[in-house]
């Protein structure tokens, strides 16, 4: 038996400025994000990490660095943990997003047609590839711990699988930056062990 242990990147320059910054490059950490990702890797260090995979993106993949350092690994790259391809909403601010196409948010876990029409990746095509990296590492680390450093909606389709949830339940739910979400794996079933779990004093902090 292991655990799946996911772990959103630290704060980064576009949770600040309020843009959707899908696969963009050249947006980093914050100097808070750095923070973070330094005390989450001190969190790590107790709960015997035996790899560590990232997204491509900088912010995710500086988080795992950051966080290998403390846990005394190196990281390997999987284009499966990506950021969201937003298509034609790539760049754009919040407030000009939504003043154009409405809750585009809500509509991405709908599957609206709007999504598709733009460009932007399905969340269906989400769930699809994170599972397939789940595939990956029950296969390649069986009864190890392992460590996914991805993005928010990665991570909720990967709750999604588990818990089944709507499309308003998925649109509601938060996952903080430098939070962990804990899957264990027993018998080829998946059970959620922790969400949004971090550093105590961060929880009287906002989700970013």
């Amino acid at each position: 038996m292991g655990l799946i242990i996911f772990l959103r990147h630290g704060q980064a320059k576009n949770n600040t400025s309020r843009v959707l910054a899908g696969r963009s490059p050249d947006v980093p950490l914050t100097e808070k994000g750095v923070n973070q990702a330094i005390e989450i890797g001190k969190f790590l260090k107790s709960l015997d990490i035996s790899h560590i995979y990232a997204s491509p993106i900088e912010r995710a993949h500086k988080t795992a660095e950051i966080v290998g350092s403390h846990v005394g690994l190196p990281t390997t790259i999987d284009e499966r943990l990506y950021e969201l391809e937003m298509g034609k909403f790539s760049g754009m601010a919040y407030d000009d997003l939504f003043a154009k196409h409405g809750n585009v948010f809500l509509k991405f876990y709908q599957g609206d047609p709007t999504i598709e029409e733009n460009g932007v990746e399905t969340f269906d095509q989400v769930k699809k590839r994170v599972l397939g990296m789940v595939d990956h590492v029950k296969k390649e680390h069986s009864g190890k711990n392992v460590l996914l450093v991805t993005h928010m909606d990665p991570i909720k389709a990967m709750i999604s699988n588990v818990l089944n949830l709507n499309a308003r339940s998925l649109f509601e739910l938060i996952i903080a930056n430098a939070s962990l979400t804990i899957i264990r794996e027993e018998q080829g079933k998946f059970s959620l062990s922790a969400i949004n779990a971090m550093n105590s004093d961060r929880y009287n902090q906002g989700p970013f």
